[in-house]
């Protein structure tokens, strides 16, 4: 009778409404949203959210792209950096660069991308960096300090 189930619930956990570029939309710039992205149209340009970003299967993207999760059923090329889970589905068309925690591809999906993953593959510097090498004399070989 007297429960919280009245109370409004928020459409993600990150606040706000999730946002929409939609079918036969261009957009050339950089956005920035707390919010969930859906991609239908094209953009080119970067993407920074605190959310979750979806790749419809008309979706393109050209740029940069941040966020947490990502599903991608459309094309992207560019940077991806997701800190959480990356889902390529079977029509997924994946080039460039993708650093990502988890990574989830259906069957079919093309991934022809540089990869970086595991929990601290959003780090750009690493504890087991490669020694820094040290030339001598031009004929003699690098040693490692």
């Amino acid at each position: 009778m007297f429960s919280d189930n009245k109370k409004p619930r928020p459409m993600n956990e990150f606040g706000g409404q999730p946002n929409r570029i939609e079918k036969n939309t261009k957009i050339k710039g950089d956005i920035t949203s707390e919010a969930d992205f859906r991609i239908d149209g094209k953009l080119e340009g970067n993407v920074k959210t605190s959310g979750k970003v979806v790749i419809g299967k008309d979706g393109y993207i050209n740029g940069k792209v941040e966020c947490v999760n990502a599903d991608i059923e459309g094309k992207f090329n560019g940077e991806l950096s997701v800190k959480e889970l990356l889902s390529l589905k079977a029509s997924a068309i994946i080039e460039g660069t993708v650093t990502v925690a988890k990574l989830a591809v259906e069957p079919g999906a093309t991934f022809n991308a540089a990869c970086t993953m595991g929990k601290g593959a959003t780090t750009t510097t690493s504890s087991t960096a490669a020694p820094k090498l040290e030339s001598t004399k031009s004929n003699e070989p690098a040693k490692a300090s």
